[in-house]
Formats: C-alpha cells, structure tokens, sequence
C-alpha cells in the first residue's frame, strides 16, 4: 500500500473515532429513547426534529467547511481563512438566532404542527446555533493534523448526553420514588423536552472545548469571502439537496401520510429501524472526515495520484458491501435492540443499508469537480437526487408509507451515483477498477439472496445464524484472497493462495 493510502488509513481510524464512535454512542442513545419513551410516537417527533436540525445546519455552514478546506491549502495564510470563515458564519448565526426569537410560535406550528411546541424550537435552535458555530473550529482541527483532540472532544459530546439522558430517565424515576417532594417535578410524558435539555448542554460545554482554536488574531478579508463564497455557495446547494434526500421523508411525512392520528407513530417506527442501518453512514462519515482533506492535499502536490483515488474507492466499496452482509446477516441479533413494537419496520433496513453505501460511493466519486473547481455539478446532481426523493415521497407514501421513503432513498442514491460516475469521466478521468468492484457486488448481492431465503425458509434462529456466518465467511475469504496481503504470509498465506 502506498504512502498515501497508508496516511488516510490511519487518519479514518482517527477520525472514526470522532465521528464513527460518537455515532455509535449516540445510536445506542437512540436505540434506549425506544424502550424509556412512553409512546412510538416521541420517536416520531424526535425524528422530524433532528431531520430540521440536519436541514437547517447545512444551510446555516452553506458550504464553508469544503470551502475553508480548499482555501487554507490553496491560500498563503490559512489563519486568515479561518478568521474570516467564522466570522461570516458567526454573523449568519446570529441573524438566524435574533429571527427565530421573533417567530417562534408561527416558525414552530408551520415546522411541525402542533407536535412542534415553541419551546421545543427555541431549544433545537440553541443546540443548533452551538454546533454550527464550532464547524469551522473542528474543521481547523482536521486541517492541523490534530485527529486524537478531534475524537477526544466528539466522543466528550456525546458521552455527556448519554449521562444526561441517563440523569432523566433512569436516575430520576429512582430518585422520585425516594424523594418524591424533591422530584415531583418530573413527568416522563416530558420525555421529548429532556431528550432536548441533554442535548442542548453538551453541546454547550462541545463548544466551549473547542472554542481555543478561536485564539487567534481575527482579520475579516472581504476578498477572500467572496471568494470562498463562490466556490461554497454550489456546495450550498448540493448540501441542502443532499441532506433533504437523507431527511425528506421524516420532514414532510406528518404532512403527506393520509392519517394524521398514527402520523408520527409511523414515523416512529421508519425512524427507528433507519438507526439499525446508521452504521453504514458511520462508516461513510468516518472515511469523509479522511477523505476530503487528503484529495485536496493531494491536488496540492506536484502528483495527480489517480490511482490512489480509484484504490480507495474500490477499498470503500468492498468494507461497505461487508457491513451490508453482515448487518442482514446478523438482524436476528441486532433487531432485539428494539422493542417488538418496530420489528415491522425491519424491512426497510437492506433497501437503506445499499441506498447509504451508494450515497457514501457518490461521495468518494465527487472529488473531480472538487478538485477540478466544478461545485456546481455537484449542486445539479444533489437536486436532480432531491427531486427524485420528494416526488417518490408524495406521490407513494399515502399509499405505501414508510416503505415508499426506503425505496425513495435507494433510487435517489443510485441515480447520483451513477450519474457522478459517467460525467466524472468525462471531466476528471479516473481509472475505477469496475471489474473488480463489479464481481464484489454481484457477489455479495447473490450471499445476500442466501441470507433472505435463510431468513424466510429456516425457521430455528441459531440455524440462520450459522448459515449467514458461512455466506459471510464466503465473502471475506474472497476478499482477502482477492485484494489483501495475507497470500504473501509465511504458513498462513498458503491458504490464500
């Protein structure tokens, strides 16, 4: 393995642990909200909350993460780029903050309805104004090389949520039947305003742990924010079309299905059975976090290292089908981290899993009009991707529900990804190896066959098991005969040989 790959090997496993560790966290913080939240429903509004959140702050950072990316290694003084990116994105917050406080009850209804209390906005706007002001501080972490203080504030964040939704809703219900004067004050029909409450202090305290990167001397170079504005604001366009395909559906889903009463207990149950397939955007976000510094880095140098490019695709592709095997594999096990209440919305969970590793593939082919400064082809994808999701969304889900969101996703994906693919070739030709990377999948896609005929035909559930363990054990043989080092090994190689 060359150098480079070597180099972004190990910053992904840094970076996983800010981001794939966090995520993990937070899922597993997901996954309890189920079984201590009284109704289906809070998992509904919850969903369409942080699907908001998602929207909103991708449109309040509007591309300055990638922008701040590209000039600090394009540019002589990246302090500058920093002090400048802040402080537009400090400003834009500000506005965003001041305008919300004076429409937050018609902001509130038109958001989500009468599930959107005011008080509920004002707290998702706090914790969100907290994490958008530290983009540009922890995107400064990763420009310097610093991963260990990136993971290490991350899995903070997260870690103290989990102590406090801990706090409310396994030490405050001991506590009230203790001291019940004291405690009389909670009611877990609240569930929703401390699932919020937890959120909003650690992302306080996240800011605070991240706010030494804004030591520095702060000049505001106007030149320059036209500049990255200009090359962001396509990014702009591409986030919002980007993150709505992922949040669509949990946006305008209380509006388009036909039932208003049993809305967001619907919800709830897509909402949950989509945190079973979260690893695979754990793992896309990780290998993000690694990825997009090193190809601007890269392109910085004197050498267009296209083949490392194709390397870490195919290497991308090939882990993500492995999660994919044995997230089905395996959902006998995994599924009981839900309440029986969500197991119907099991059937969503391949179509997401193959949707999230196809959006993660349309990431990873997106470097040639990052590099080549064409941002805006990726806006024009990214809408081409959310006009696709929101016209399946309301045009199927009154008729098929949640299993029209899935379906939606998946297409969605596919059509980025392909459409990437053909005019990246056109414009920076990279040599893909799709021989390889084509056999994986038709490879994994016939074991995943064996895995749902198992799954419908086999009735004793350690049988599945066993079986599902050969059909992956099929699929890491081939791989590391195929495309790892172990060949070359002394009494093991022969194996792979």
């Amino acid at each position: 393995m060359a150098g480079g790959m070597k180099t972004l090997a190990k910053e992904t496993l840094f970076y996983g642990m800010g981001s794939v560790l966090p995520r993990l966290l937070s899922w597993f913080l997901s996954l309890y909200w189920a079984w201590v939240l009284p109704n289906i429903s809070d998992i509904g509004v919850l969903g369409n909350f942080y699907a908001w959140v998602a929207l909103l702050q991708v449109i309040l950072t509007y591309g300055m993460e990638t922008g701040f990316f590209r000039y600090a290694n394009k540019e002589k003084d990246p302090e500058r780029v920093f002090s400048t990116t802040f402080i537009s994105i400090g400003f834009t917050t500000l506005l965003f903050f001041v305008a919300t406080l004076l429409l937050l009850e018609p902001a509130a209804f038109a958001l989500g309805g009468a599930a959107m209390k005011p008080h509920y906005l004002l707290l998702l706007v706090i914790i969100l104004c907290f994490d958008v002001l530290g983009t540009i501080p922890f995107a400064n972490l990763r420009f310097k090389k610093r991963p260990i203080r990136f993971a290490a504030i991350k899995i903070a964040n997260v870690v103290l949520t989990i102590i406090f939704n801990l706090f409310f809703f396994l030490a405050c219900p001991w506590l009230q039947t203790l001291f019940p004067d004291t405690f009389s004050w909670f009611d877990i029909s609240h569930g929703v305003d401390y699932v919020l409450i937890s959120n909003l202090v650690a992302s306080i305290i996240q800011f605070l742990m991240v706010s030494p990167e804004l030591k520095i001397r702060f000049t505001f170079d106007r030149a320059l924010l036209g500049r990255i504005l200009r090359y962001s604001f396509p990014i702009l366009i591409l986030g919002i079309a980007g993150i709505l395909n992922q949040t669509v559906a949990q946006i305008i889903f209380p509006w388009v299905y036909p039932d208003e009463a049993t809305a967001y207990t619907e919800l709830g149950i897509f909402t949950q059975n989509l945190k079973i397939a979260v690893i695979m955007v754990m793992f896309t976000q990780a290998f993000r976090y690694a990825f997009e510094p090193f190809i601007f880095a890269k392109n910085k140098g004197a050498t267009d290292d296209r083949q490392s490019f194709s390397d870490a695709t195919k290497y991308f592709i090939i882990l993500g089908l492995l999660i994919f095997l044995v997230t089905t594999g395996y959902i006998d096990i995994i599924k009981k981290l839900i309440p029986e209440g969500y197991y119907e919305g099991l059937k969503i969970v391949p179509i997401v899993l193959l949707a999230d590793l196809f959006f993660g593939v349309y990431f990873n082919l997106s470097l040639w009009y990052k590099l080549t400064d064409q941002t805006r082809w990726g806006a024009y994808m990214s809408i081409i991707g959310f006009v696709i999701t929101i016209t399946i969304n309301i045009l199927f889900v009154r008729r098929y529900g949640y299993m029209a969101c899935a379906w939606a996703l998946f297409i969605a994906s596919l059509v980025m990804m392909l459409m990437s693919y053909f005019l990246g070739q056109k414009n920076y030709p990279i040599p893909y190896n799709l021989k390889s990377t084509g056999l994986f999948f038709l490879l994994s896609m016939i074991l995943f066959a064996g895995i749902i005929f198992t799954y419908n035909n086999v009735s004793g559930v350690w049988l599945r098991l066993l079986i599902n363990t050969v059909l992956i054990g099929i699929y890491l043989f081939v791989v590391v005969k195929k495309e790892l080092p172990l060949r070359e090994l002394p009494v093991v190689g022969k194996w792979f040989r």
